[in-house]
């Protein structure tokens, strides 16, 4: 068999399609959560250094299987001949790709205020997409068995990053944590929709899907209950509405962190670490 095709193969090995709340999603999900308690008993309050670590590790394992993603679904092979044709519904700057380039900048650079905004906005926006996702995978899956563990470890270490940056109170829990955060989440907005009105427009799509963060005004989006309000609206107020849902997303998630931590998993001492959060949130 040729080289080409035997990888390509493998690549695409099938299983059936993963039922929401099935095995297969249980079990990434609980091993998402369980992995960020484990990163908080490691580093209890974390240090910058181990914190680059995690964020280093978690980007470039998320950015190896996007590349096997991009791989399967623009590569085909047949009668001796590897074709390409790029599937751009699946270009990388979807919202849950995007952790992935916010990891791996703030782990090459000091603590500063970029560092800080980052990590800010792994620990709540992404967190709170992370769980959206988690709670409502239905439009992720697919029959290829490598696509189904890309999606479920893109989308769990979002909250393994985001439980791990805030119960080691590396990130505060606190109001201006969002805040800091949403510089980061509005320029990564902006691109998405600057990309999404050039990709369409320079007539490279042949008839195929491109739709950033789904707040393209040329093509349907698929996020519940969000999709039909988008657009019933003028194409602004419907990016306005977008920004809203998720920073208050990401307000909601830092509100259940914050009733959790006290009391949850006292064996990680989550009284010492909420502690510290209060300490750094007055610096």
């Amino acid at each position: 068999m040729d080289f080409f095709a035997y990888v390509l193969k493998i690549f695409n090995a099938k299983m059936q399609v993963p039922r929401a709340f099935g095995l297969f999603h249980l079990s990434f999900f609980a091993l998402s959560v369980m992995l960020g308690v484990l990163l908080c008993r490691a580093r209890p309050v974390s240090n910058e250094k181990f914190v680059k670590k995690v964020l280093l590790i978690t980007s470039l394992v998320v950015m190896v299987l996007e590349i096997y993603k991009q791989i399967v679904f623009s590569f085909t092979y047949s009668n001796g001949e590897l074709r390409f044709s790029y599937a751009w519904r699946f270009f990388p700057f979807q919202f849950c790709s995007t952790p992935m380039y916010a990891g791996l900048i703030a782990a090459a650079i000091k603590k500063t205020k970029l560092h800080i905004a980052l990590c800010s906005f792994l620990a709540t926006y992404s967190l709170a997409a992370g769980l959206g996702v988690m709670l409502f995978p239905q439009e992720v899956f697919t029959d290829i068995i490598g696509v189904n563990i890309q999606t479920m470890v893109c989308h769990g270490s979002m909250i393994t990053v985001g439980i791990f940056l805030l119960c080691t109170g590396y990130v505060p829990i606190n109001k201006k944590t969002v805040l800091r955060a949403m510089p980061v989440f509005l320029l990564l907005v902006f691109l998405a929709a600057t990309l999404n009105e050039i990709v369409f427009k320079s007539g490279v799509l042949g008839g195929q899907t491109f739709n950033m963060f789904f707040i393209s005004p040329y093509f349907k989006a698929s996020l519940p209950i969000y999709s039909d309000i988008f657009h019933r609206l003028p194409f602004p107020l419907g990016i306005i509405g977008y920004a809203f849902l998720f920073t208050l997303g990401a307000y909601m998630v830092l509100f259940i962190v914050a009733l959790l931590t006290p009391y949850g998993l006292k064996k990680i001492k989550f009284r010492d670490i909420l502690t510290v959060s209060k300490r750094r949130a007055q610096l």
